[in-house]
């Protein structure tokens, strides 16, 4: 038996009335996913519990089985195990967004989708002249970095309240800053960075060329080394994961999954939709479980893009679901389960803590004959999991669903 989980990360959305009151879902070109819509089975999931954020760490967690409620600790340590930093119990990491500011305006919170090429010598010339035994700078993907603060530098860093950049483009940088005990510390780090990026050749020539320069870090979604139960131990199963981002494949990693990296994967509207594919229908030859992650969806709503975003979700539906589709639509032991983790609606540009749909095809799982894969659609569903760490072992454990 295999099973197969395939998300679009931010596909959900909200009527549009520039879309005649439908949502980039109903307006996408999606035939595979509204297969399954129709011989599967629609239902709705609340992956962000109550008080918590609406954030893709936590809408994950609870994707694979884990309640965040319990077993979330900080997006910084997720994205550090797959970085293969080890951390000590009292230490604390943070994502590091290489950001772009104008005066006093967070103006880009991902410098341009800078390519890893580029951030990779700005993190060093950060780790040279901020690190320390205590501070440590550490390489990640395109925009996305991690900082490290040992044990015993700043106490309560943890509860200090930071903003996901994406959440305040376009606001003044300082009356976003980290707020609570310490935060005075994170700010210091944050301010210095200018005069460090500033100089660097990269953003003078990224300058010239009219790209949005590196010229600032923002640190967030901090927190301790997590521990939770491995997923063969939870279900049954041995599993892969494949996502570009550190975030889902440190994840991953934590909770044993194998983490299969495909080369064009860029957690950007480029990203290799059918290598990803590919490489899930490969693992699945060792592997009981593959959990698939595109993360295009999201950049779209996070960028107000419409058109990028139809294009992503229609990009997931044909070369990731038909792909997956094609080759086990004759047989008989699957299963595929297709989800957002959240909505990140384009007029809000950020993620919301709403209800997501999901579609389950396969082995007994008997057609419902719903009309297509949507939001408009699933609120027909009487199937419904108000806590979402539930759905995975419904998918697993259920033997008819």
């Amino acid at each position: 038996m295999k099973y197969i989980l395939l998300v679009g990360d931010g596909m959900a959305d909200y009527p549009m009335d520039q879309l005649g009151g439908r949502t980039p879902l109903e307006v996408a070109r999606t035939p595979h996913m509204d297969f399954i819509a129709a011989q599967g089975r629609l239902g709705r999931v609340k992956t962000i519990p109550k008080k918590m954020s609406p954030a893709s760490d936590v809408a994950n967690i609870a994707i694979l089985g884990y309640d965040p409620q319990h077993y979330y600790s900080g997006r910084g340590p997720l994205e550090a195990a797959n970085l293969g930093i080890e951390l000590e119990k009292t230490d604390v990491a943070f994502r590091c967004n290489l950001i772009t500011t104008q005066q006093d305006i967070l103006a880009d919170y991902s410098a341009g989708h800078i390519s890893t090429k580029e951030a990779i010598p700005l993190i060093d010339a950060l780790n040279h002249e901020l690190g320390s035994p205590r501070i440590s700078f550490h390489r990640g993907v395109s925009y996305r970095h991690v900082m490290v603060v040992k044990g015993g530098t700043t106490e309560g860093l943890e509860k200090v309240r930071c903003k996901p950049p994406h959440d305040i483009t376009g606001q003044a940088l300082r009356k976003n800053f980290p707020k609570g005990n310490n935060a005075d510390f994170l700010t210091s780090l944050m301010e210095e960075s200018q005069g460090i990026l500033v100089k660097q050749e990269i953003n003078h020539v990224r300058v010239d060329l009219k790209e949005n320069p590196a010229n600032m870090i923002w640190l967030w979604g901090q927190g301790k080394k997590p521990a939770f139960p491995q997923f063969q131990e939870k279900f049954g199963l041995t599993g892969s994961v494949i996502s570009a981002v550190d975030l889902i494949k440190g994840l991953g990693k934590i909770i044993g999954l194998e983490v299969i990296n495909v080369p064009g994967a860029t957690g950007y509207y480029d990203t290799d939709y059918l290598g990803k594919a590919n490489a899930a229908l490969k693992t699945l030859e060792d592997h009981d479980f593959t959990f698939v992650h595109v993360e295009a969806p999201d950049e779209a709503g996070h960028n107000g893009d419409l058109r990028e975003k139809i294009t992503a979700i229609e990009r997931f539906d044909q070369l990731i679901v038909g792909t997956v589709l094609a080759a086990y639509k004759q047989k008989k032991n699957f299963r595929i389960m297709v989800l957002p983790d959240h909505a990140t609606p384009i007029s809000l540009k950020t993620h919301v803590a709403d209800e997501v749909l999901f579609g389950i095809y396969g082995k007994n799982i008997i057609a419902r004959g719903f009309a297509g894969f949507s939001e408009k659609e699933a609120v027909r569903s009487d199937l419904v999991f108000p806590k979402g760490h539930e759905l995975m072992e419904f998918f697993i454990r259920n033997e008819q669903i």
